[in-house]
């Protein structure tokens, strides 16, 4: 089977362009986390920030602005929220004042088994299996600018 090539006025059609796929498929995903995050007491860019610090905590919040792909700036208010929820604590390093150390607490660390089933949620609304998802992750991959 031949894909034609599309022509130049194709290309500039909106329903042709990646950027746009992406842009409503982000915007779509973060309407799906919604509900199922609701009963956690976490927004979209919270869950992410506590998906970052249950793998490695405590961390600078320089370290974990860099794997959000966020501006420290960005992070700081998502950070102050999860503190007054009391999910993480945040404390000047001793060594060297200028680095903020962002840790979980024991309730941030308990709340990762109620989000164990978030994944499983996930593809359920959306009709896909893991592997489903692995590819489209890796298909997204030249476009987020990641591994």
């Amino acid at each position: 089977m031949t894909v034609a090539t599309p022509s130049p006025d194709d290309l500039l059609k909106l329903d042709n362009q990646v950027c746009f796929a992406l842009v409503t498929a982000a915007r779509n995903v973060v309407g799906i986390y919604r509900p199922i995050l609701e009963p956690l007491g976490l927004t979209h860019p919270q869950y992410l920030v506590m998906l970052a610090l249950w793998e490695e905590s405590p961390r600078s919040l320089r370290d974990l602005a860099a794997e959000l792909a966020l501006e420290p700036a960005t992070l700081s208010p998502l950070v102050k929220r999860l503190e007054a929820q009391g999910l993480v604590t945040r404390a000047r390093r001793g060594q060297d004042e200028r680095v903020l150390d962002v840790g979980l607490t024991p309730r941030g660390t308990a709340l990762r088994e109620q989000a164990l089933d978030v994944p499983e949620q996930v593809m359920r609304r959306v009709g896909a299996d893991a592997q489903g998802l692995v590819a489209l992750r890796d298909a997204l991959a030249p476009f987020a600018g990641r591994r």
